[in-house]
């Protein structure tokens, strides 16, 4: 299974796509396809039948994925696009922002 530089509850800039220059949190991260599902992000509308969840059916709108190349990692010093480094400290490995060099949580 491949290894990606976002991980679920990061906070990411758009950096392409018709949301281009927003910001959200990552509510889903899909390794196979490459996708990451960010919150208010690539909004889109899902025609569901009637079901005790929504007993009246109709157009729901939901968050769709988006590439993980089109977004980037926010910089926890100065909340500005960043990309991601990894070091080993005690022997655990650690990610941290390239921009800053502080480590990301």
């Amino acid at each position: 299974m491949k290894k990606l530089h976002i991980k679920k509850g990061d906070t990411v800039y758009v950096n392409a796509g018709n949301d281009k220059g927003k910001t959200g949190k990552v509510l889903e991260v899909i390794r196979d396809k490459d996708r990451v599902v960010v919150e208010g992000i690539n909004m889109v509308s899902k025609h569901t039948k009637p079901n005790a969840k929504a007993p009246q059916g109709g157009i729901i709108k939901q968050e769709a994925g988006i590439h993980v190349s089109n977004v980037q990692l926010i910089d926890p010093a100065s909340n500005k696009p960043t990309r991601v480094g990894y070091k080993f400290e005690d022997g655990k490995k650690i990610r941290y922002a390239k921009k800053s060099g502080e480590e990301i949580k």
